[in-house]
């Protein structure tokens, strides 16, 4: 968890030259006594109090004045200038998107189970003056509204919705988030989980139901596959049934499939070579086969 951290700024270079220019002048009308010393005095000290009062704000930024105690105004971007020692520049506001990032530690699910979840936030500051001053260190507040509202998240859904809907739970975080900030005029524009760290013991068993249900659904589609085979086979047969010749022509295919490759075997029921006649088939195949050897017709 890194809060940013609300940048103060005191004095700019125009400052720095003027008071070094203040300075300079003065010393050297002292010493050269070119006017009178309270005029040389007087004149350090106008100097002095120009570069006090003059401040610039980059262009993302904008200055909280505060006069005499109280809010006076926002002033910025650019050059602008205040009372010195009447106006005091409280802060700098940053307005750019700003991301934070934290993390919810042991942190139990609906269903009981400890997670570490990594999340980000991306924030901006939309109206400076109650950034300023309804809320103190708003940088801060964010980051621990960010982690309080991720730990009841976390403990309102079980660790399957976690891991299957994360996007889901990190937008109802978002619309969470916003909710709170918007009264401090800050308002969350998106937050993203990183990470979900489970149990080892339990990432193994969930490893292990996974690869349980893989196999469930493999053997499922292998019956699935058979109960189809066998009813092709069933549908087959009936063909077979009153056609002899078309279930020869049936057996020389698978003879000719099979004896296309040197060196194969087949082994067939004894009852197939009557039905089928394979056995004058097969020797007529073999013998073909070595007439093609040897290179005889």
């Amino acid at each position: 968890m890194k809060p940013d951290k609300q940048v103060q700024k005191h004095l700019n270079p125009i400052s720095i030259a003027l008071i070094v220019f203040a300075i300079v002048v003065g010393f050297g009308l002292l010493q050269f006594q070119i006017v009178h010393w309270s005029i040389a005095v007087a004149l350090m000290v106008i100097l002095l109090i120009i570069a006090a009062a003059i401040r610039i704000a980059d262009q993302w930024e904008k200055a909280v004045v505060l006069r005499m105690g109280k809010f006076q105004g926002l002033k910025g971007p650019g050059f602008f200038m205040i009372i010195p020692i009447i106006d005091r520049v409280d802060d700098y506001i940053d307005q750019r998107v700003r991301v934070t990032d934290f993390t919810a530690e042991k942190t139990l699910t609906k269903d009981t189970v400890p997670v570490d979840v990594d999340a980000i936030v991306y924030w901006t500051v939309w109206d400076v003056e109650k950034a300023a001053l309804e809320v103190r260190r708003y940088a801060q507040a964010v980051t621990y509204m960010a982690l309080t509202g991720l730990r009841d998240t976390i403990g309102r859904h079980e660790l399957a919705d976690l891991l299957q809907h994360r996007e889901k739970i990190a937008e109802d975080l978002q619309h969470n988030l916003d909710e709170h900030t918007n009264p401090w005029g800050i308002s969350c524009q998106n937050v993203g989980i990183k990470d979900i760290v489970i149990p080892t013991a339990l990432s193994d068993a969930m490893s292990k139901q996974a690869q349980a249900e893989r196999e469930r659904q493999a053997r499922i589609i292998l019956g699935t596959a058979e109960t189809e085979i066998a009813e092709k086979f069933s549908e087959a047969s009936q063909k077979y049934q009153d056609n002899p010749v078309a279930l020869q022509l049936r057996g020389m295919n698978m003879l000719f499939e099979g004896l296309k490759e040197k060196g194969s075997l087949i082994i067939v029921p004894s009852s197939a070579l009557d039905s089928m006649n394979l056995g004058a088939i097969g020797g007529l195949a073999a013998l073909s086969e070595k007439r093609a050897e040897k290179g005889n017709p």
